[in-house]
């Protein structure tokens, strides 16, 4: 079974469905239709750029030009990160940390992958590495942004109780451990969140997209829990190595909360 050819002209009927919600928004006043509309645009854009590059790409397979996407899609998620922090960590932290965690944990996932399941020749082939990186990096990346917000925000409301630690005695570790392990709760939720729903609630975009290209369920299914297992490990790590990271940054060897290093978002 091949799968079905969808011309640019197809798209067209379906698109309606976001005039609808445009036009929902002017009837209803929300004021959403010109940021619906730049959305719109800029996912048509992107998405049929992103198609050319990867056609490139898939051409090449050169690991040069696969190394060089693969960073380029590290530096845009650590500026999302950067742009869903209230409080916003000091100097080049701010980028440094959410790519650096996401570098470390997103490529090590997806290295372990690429040598150890998929083994595609050569192993660097970008038809698997970008895909895969792609999928481990978006839900680290969220993982790491709420671990992060909830550190810093969670700091500033319980000063007090960690600064009063601090004062009889106790270590910025022992001090930060409830709010390290609040941070960390928040980073793991939505990939458990998903991974309990996935297959009853809903059918994960790749599986569906596997289906669709007239593979069988059941392989697709497999494919899936390889995916699953290696976004909830990059998750993890990715998110453990956040926050403490974040912790550390906001104290000092001295054992003295530092909130003064703390910028807020604009």
């Amino acid at each position: 079974m091949s799968y079905i050819h969808l011309a640019y002209g197809d798209l067209v009927l379906p698109a309606l469905l976001v005039v609808m919600d445009g036009a929902l928004s002017l009837a209803l006043r929300l004021k959403l239709e010109k940021q619906l509309a730049i959305a719109t645009v800029r996912m048509v854009l992107q998405l049929v750029l992103v198609g050319y590059v990867l056609t490139f790409l898939f051409a090449a397979v050169s690991p040069l030009w696969t190394a060089l996407a693969a960073v380029i899609m590290v530096l845009f998620a650590s500026r999302e990160i950067v742009a869903r922090q209230k409080r916003r960590l000091p100097g080049i932290w701010s980028y440094g940390l959410g790519a650096g965690c996401m570098l470390l944990a997103a490529g090590t996932v997806t290295m372990f992958a690429l040598l150890t399941e998929l083994r595609p020749d050569p192993w660097y082939h970008p038809r698997y590495a970008l895909p895969l990186l792609g999928m481990i990096l978006g839900n680290t990346m969220t993982g790491i942004s709420l671990g992060l917000d909830v550190l810093t925000n969670t700091l500033l409301r319980e000063r007090a109780a960690v600064e009063a630690c601090l004062a009889l005695g106790g270590t910025r570790y022992q001090a930060l451990l409830p709010v390290l392990r609040d941070a960390l709760r928040s980073g793991f939720t939505p990939i458990m969140n998903s991974m309990a729903a996935i297959g009853l609630v809903s059918l994960p975009g790749m599986m569906t997209g596997q289906i669709l290209a007239g593979v069988e369920p059941i392989d697709a299914v497999k494919y899936q829990l390889l995916i699953m297992f290696l976004i909830a490990g990059g998750t993890g790590l990715g998110t453990l190595a956040a926050v403490t990271g974040g912790a550390r940054l906001l104290t000092d060897h001295r054992h003295r909360l530092r909130l003064d290093r703390f910028s807020t978002a604009e």
